[in-house]
């Protein structure tokens, strides 16, 4: 089972994550993790600190010779801004954000203290623990992806397309759309939001190709792997729904409408021909790709903001105005990856066990052959 924790804030020194639990023998590569943080950091939209930062992983500990040696993995990612003891006091909280709760928990009269730590700043430190648990699960051919499919009112037209189709048209997008002619319109949303001062939020899609049927368990609550998933997801800041498969559409259909029959073949062994259910049964992968879809609100932080009270006065105020983006809904796509990875990479090790890569390894084919066997 893979454990991090991550610390830091959002103008403070640095952003850190310790990893623990990945076995030994794996092979890190550094500029797959900066290539996971840059793609986090683009986006039509994204606002003015992207172009502040260029984020770097440094790994400290747990790696000999660009392998894993089984020990914690530590890993830091330095903040060029720095400015965390000279800001302004805060004071009037943003509707939307946890400025007000997160003072009224903590006591603090300054909201500083609780937006340095609540900001998506965070997320930095999850996408590098992500992208080390991505390189785990391309030992067995897992692949992760996502691509936005609703910014705003523009809503993509990708169903259809196979996972490489949807890699690459994505990646070519700056919003991370599939869709061209959605990608087009969802700048212009972002822009026309931009200009009058607003925020958009909208929908991405996570999708999980090669995993083995049987990760996850329906024996216990908190083992189900969509319970875990979905828990991953939903703590992305700004996230507000999941979904997996069909989603919230299943509440309108019959289940002879719904649920994907099942077929068997020699070669394939069993297969079904549709995948309303995104991949997972009863708490359990069933060996269908992963589809998981997931909601961002719009961002908080607003250039002409909403009504809010100083939490000193009692006044009436607006609300403080941070830099922040117009939309982040594709970076949002990044961070779903880096989660879901994590999820993903943990089941695994549950399931095949392992202090090294070659040992799970071996636990890895022994149960596929069985599968396929059975």
């Amino acid at each position: 089972m893979l454990r991090y924790l991550t610390s830091g804030e959002s103008h403070g020194k640095c952003m850190l994550a310790i990893l623990d639990g990945m076995p030994a023998g794996l092979l890190i590569d550094k500029s797959s993790i900066d290539m996971e943080l840059s793609r986090r950091m683009a986006g039509y939209g994204r606002g003015k600190r992207m172009k502040i930062e260029s984020d770097k992983v440094e790994i400290l500990s747990g790696l000999r010779k660009s392998k894993t040696i089984g020990s914690p993995i530590a890993m830091m990612v330095k903040n060029v801004d720095q400015s965390i003891d000279r800001l302004p006091v805060v004071v009037e909280p943003r509707p939307g954000h946890a400025d007000l709760t997160g003072a009224l928990k903590y006591g603090t009269k300054d909201i500083r203290d609780v937006l340095e730590r609540s900001s998506a700043r965070e997320t930095v430190a999850r996408v590098s623990v992500g992208a080390v648990a991505k390189q785990l699960l391309s030992e067995f051919g897992i692949k992760i992806t996502s691509h936005v499919t609703i910014i705003g009112s523009i809503e993509s037209k990708a169903k259809g397309l196979g996972f490489s189709q949807i890699v690459t048209m994505s990646e070519r997008s700056p919003v991370r759309c599939a869709d061209p002619n959605a990608s087009i319109l969802m700048c212009k949303e972002i822009d026309k939001a931009l200009s009058a001062g607003d925020t958009l939020g909208g929908m991405f899609e996570v999708i999980i190709k090669g995993t083995p049927p049987g990760l996850g368990s329906y024996a216990q609550w908190d083992r189900k792997i969509d319970a875990r998933l979905a828990m991953a997801i939903i703590s992305i800041q700004a996230i507000k729904a999941v979904s997996f498969g069909m989603g919230f559409e299943f509440a309108t259909r019959k289940g002879s409408s719904v649920h994907d029959e099942i077929f068997y073949d020699k070669s394939k062994g069993f297969y079904r021909k549709t995948n309303n259910a995104g991949g997972i049964e009863g708490g359990m992968t069933n060996g269908e790709d992963i589809v998981i879809s997931a909601v961002m609100k719009p961002i908080s932080t607003l250039r002409k903001p909403l009504s809010s009270v100083n939490i000193k006065t009692r006044k009436k105020a607006l609300a403080a105005v941070e830099r922040a983006d117009a939309c982040a809904v594709s970076a949002a796509g990044v961070i779903g990856e880096a989660v879901s990875a994590i999820e993903i990479a943990s089941a695994m090790l549950e399931k095949f066990g392992g202090d090294s890569v070659a040992e799970m390894r071996r636990n890895y084919e022994g149960y596929i052959t069985q599968v396929r066997k059975f």
